[in-house]
């Protein structure tokens, strides 16, 4: 509670001794100001999201580098790749319950303290093991603590209404991220190496510890606020203590529901399509056909403008319209799209590939709001951590792509199969998403 809410909290309790403050706040709490906090915390949670988003600018840009540098094979790399990704997903449902537990201002800030010891290892960094641990393991469990999931407590947190226009922003700050941060690190790379990429990324994640710090709030309880559209005052929850456990059965009581194994399916299929796919082979497979490396990562960074028009408007979309029909057109349009790209790849930019570059961006994440709304309207209070589990699921699909798509290049010499086999999954996944039940599941179990 900021110095104004303690001393509004004791001029009640003077004046009611029985006065209980965490039921009853204070009637100057009642009003609302002009511009509520929980839009500065939004605002400070998009900072951070795009602060950490810089490891997820890289590692397209790392696979020719470490090749002609180490002379490791391409499936060597995606497969360090493939355990950050997997460890990303896997993180974040833990993640969730520790910050019921200890707070979102403390564990983002050791998340991001994480990112930056290793990234900033890699620069020393002589066998591929050591890849797989810096790269792989500690930026991927602290990347994993700073995912959606992340996004998701805040919102659930901080607002009752407006939940899809917030949660389609704090998406696309991923991707402002990476509109910032790839040219910039594709420049490097490409006129200083990559390591001193390397260490950027470790100085971006260190440069936004102290907006956190200073900045950010775990509750409205905190500063004396309702949650935005709220009617009534929310207590702060007391901590949740045994983190893992609750995780671990929040996951056991939502995977005896369908609709949690169809989140789970259609979202790896996204993570497969998007960071396993796009963000990890395009622009290794641009430079396959002559283009310039700065010219395809620029390409990867308008993907990142449009991402944010995309995904906030299917956030506003989102609290407008079916989900489940939402996520069916976003599967069905990407999965078409993909289909066409082995046609597009050349040596220069054309008017096809702009096309495919803006449509596909704008589809990039435009998944995240309406799969967030399903999992808030089948799971309640322990949507966040299910959310979690589906975004698991979003990884590890990414994962296996980023490392089977590498294999597929050392085999066959090219990409083809890997955009094929893509665009018919997505196709799959539009099905699936017709098919998720339209009412909620019968509530979780409590953990006690």
């Amino acid at each position: 509670m900021g110095r104004a809410g303690c001393r509004k909290l004791y001029d009640v309790t003077q004046t009611s001794p029985a006065a209980a403050p965490v039921q009853a706040p204070p009637a100057r709490r009642d009003r609302r100001d002009r511009v509520h906090r929980a839009w500065f915390v939004a605002a400070v949670t998009f900072v951070t999201i795009i602060g950490a988003a810089a490891f997820r600018s890289l590692p397209g840009l790392l696979i020719d580098p470490l090749h002609e540098d180490f002379g490791w094979s391409r499936g060597t790399i995606g497969a360090a790749v493939s355990l950050n990704l997997a460890l990303y997903g896997l993180t974040a449902p833990f993640a969730a319950a520790l910050m019921d537990r200890f707070g979102i201002r403390r564990v983002v800030a050791v998340a991001l303290t994480v990112i930056a010891l290793g990234s900033g290892l890699t620069v020393w960094m002589t066998a591929a093991w050591q890849l797989w641990l810096c790269w792989g393991l500690l930026v991927g469990l602290g990347s994993g603590s700073m995912a959606l999931a992340f996004a998701a407590t805040v919102t659930n947190r901080w607002f009752t209404e407006r939940r899809g226009l917030v949660s389609g922003i704090l998406t696309a700050a991923s991707a402002s991220g990476q509109l910032i941060f790839l040219p910039v690190l594709s420049w490097i790379v490409e006129h200083h190496d990559w390591r001193p990429a390397a260490v950027t990324v470790a100085l971006a994640a260190l440069a936004v510890v102290p907006f956190v710090w200073l900045l950010l709030r775990d509750h409205p309880a905190d500063v004396g606020q309702k949650p935005y559209g709220a009617k009534e005052f929310v207590p702060k929850p007391p901590p949740v203590t045994g983190a893992a456990r609750r995780t671990l059965t929040v996951l056991s009581s939502a995977v005896r529901t369908g609709t949690f194994w169809l989140l789970a399916g259609t979202f790896a299929i996204c993570g497969a399509s998007t960071n396993g796919l796009i963000q990890t082979h395009f622009v290794p497979a641009e430079h396959d056909h002559h283009m310039p490396v700065t010219t395809a990562a620029s390409l990867l960074a308008v993907i990142g403008v449009f991402d944010v028009v995309g995904t906030i408007a299917s956030g506003w979309f989102t609290d407008r319209f079916e989900p489940r029909r939402l996520l069916a057109v976003y599967y069905a349009l990407r999965g078409l799209s993909l289909l066409f790209l082995p046609m597009l790849l050349g040596p220069s930019v054309h008017p096809p590939m702009l096309f495919f570059i803006v449509f596909y961006g704008l589809d990039w994440v435009a998944t995240v709001p309406p799969t967030l709304a399903l999992c808030r309207e089948q799971y309640g209070e322990d949507s966040a951590i299910v959310f979690g589990w589906v975004l698991a699921s979003h990884q590890v699909g990414a994962a296996l792509v980023a490392y089977l798509g590498g294999l597929a290049r050392d085999v066959f010499g090219s990409y083809d199969l890997v955009w094929y086999a893509a665009g018919t999954l997505c196709a799959a996944a539009a099905l699936m998403s017709l098919v998720i039940r339209r009412t909620p599941a019968t509530p979780l179990p409590a953990v006690s």
